[in-house]
């Protein structure tokens, strides 16, 4: 049986069955951005708790040049300070201190091409 077989009643089954798999996708798709967004909102909030405004700006100026750094360094960030390991809040100064660490063991690692 070959596509110009298929009846017109079969097609419309098949587009219907197409149009529910498509909104199930969408609706999928929106409850992880609404999830998403969620986690975000509650991350700043921890955020705006545990650093000092000039901390959250460097950060936000960090975000606007490497947004997966900067990821990264606001879960270690709550990390540090959910397991005590740090006095809050965190000032500007301890955060540029932790990106002198993190950077210098970033130039540890040298590429040398042969």
């Amino acid at each position: 049986m070959s596509g110009d077989d298929l009846s017109d009643e079969e097609l419309e089954q098949l587009r219907r069955r197409r149009i529910v798999e498509l909104q199930r996708a969408a609706a999928d798709e929106e409850r992880r951005a609404e999830v998403q967004q969620q986690v975000e909102v509650q991350k700043q909030a921890i955020l705006k708790r545990i650093l000092t405004m000039e901390a959250r700006q460097r950060l936000t100026n960090i975000k606007m040049v490497k947004p997966e750094f900067a990821d990264q360094l606001e879960l270690q960030l709550i990390q540090l300070a959910q397991s005590g390991r740090v006095k809050l809040p965190i000032s500007d100064a301890q955060l540029k201190d932790a990106l002198v660490r993190i950077q210098s063991q970033r130039k540890d690692i040298k590429i040398r091409r042969i």
